[in-house]
């Protein structure tokens, strides 16, 4: 055992874990750490509950486990990605200020060590912040209330009309920025599961997908996370609050628990789940060391 709980717990602000990202807090134990040290001794594993292992075969993101730093006020865990020119990331658990600084000369040190352009600091910090800005990490609790289908023009995407589908790939292509791309070629070599799809006027002018649920480091059912977006000439109609329900009925209905989100403070999508009251369990901030 190379955590000590006792020195990690009080300092686990927000339940975001190196690598695998934020996590329910039924399962935030020691054990998920120990998990991401072991799964970088494996040479670029996936952890059997990483929600990566949907798109790819090989873990892009490592711990560099011979330059954590654990201390009983702080623990400083720092990663490694070589996808693109490369980057090295710094996980700052700590409630004084200067672990932000120590963090950050870490992951300049790191950068150079491993000959990476890009050196940042992760801060996750507990939902009573009330951060203005970073990413929120959010809990949608299935077992907390129903999920009613909210009617409404969405389908499956396999489920329209063929003209209709045909308009998947132009609507794809012109969300790309937000991933929809992707997620048509990953729909196209079937490789995810079902894709929900809003259509008006014969025109598919929004999705969220894939829709799947895989069991979490203990075992509990969750909807895994979604690309989600609507075409700027469709919004502003109610279209993605009748996608997010829509979405939320699938998870419910097939035997989800529980959803968590991540979403950018103050976007759209942050303020459509503050408002469908979902549960804010943190904050994450990534700066430039």
């Amino acid at each position: 055992m190379f955590f000590r709980w006792d020195w990690l717990r009080p300092v686990l602000t927000a339940p975001i874990v190196p690598t695998l990202g934020p996590v329910h807090p039924h399962v935030l134990t020691v054990d998920l750490f120990e998990d991401t040290l072991r799964a970088a001794v494996a040479d670029r594993s996936f952890l059997h509950y990483d929600k990566d292992r949907r798109w790819s075969s090989e873990k892009e993101e490592t711990v560099l486990r011979g330059d954590v730093v654990h201390q009983p006020d702080h623990t400083l865990i720092p990663t490694l990605t070589r996808r693109g020119r490369g980057t090295v990331k710094v996980f700052a658990y700590g409630h004084r200020g200067s672990v932000v600084d120590e963090a950050a000369g870490l992951a300049a040190k790191l950068a150079v060590v491993h000959d990476t352009v890009h050196a940042k600091v992760v801060r996750p910090l507990g939902p009573e912040t009330g951060s203005p800005y970073g990413t929120r990490v959010q809990l949608q609790d299935f077992t907390a209330r129903p999920c009613p289908d909210p009617g409404g023009p969405v389908r499956l995407v396999t489920d329209w009309p063929i003209s209709v589908r045909e308009t998947f790939a132009l609507f794809a292509a012109a969300m790309a920025a937000d991933g929809l791309a992707f997620l048509h070629a990953q729909m196209r070599a079937g490789r995810c599961g079902p894709v929900l799809a809003a259509a008006v006027g014969g025109r598919i002018v929004g999705a969220i997908g894939p829709m799947e649920v895989r069991p979490d480091a203990i075992g509990c059912p969750q909807l895994m996370p979604q690309y989600f977006a609507v075409l700027p000439g469709a919004r502003g109609q109610g279209l993605g609050r009748v996608l997010w329900r829509a979405a939320m009925h699938w998870g419910q209905s097939h035997g989800a628990a529980y959803q968590l989100l991540q979403t950018e403070v103050g976007g759209a999508s942050d303020m459509l789940c503050r408002s469908e009251g979902l549960a804010s369990l943190g904050f994450s901030h990534s700066v430039e060391a």
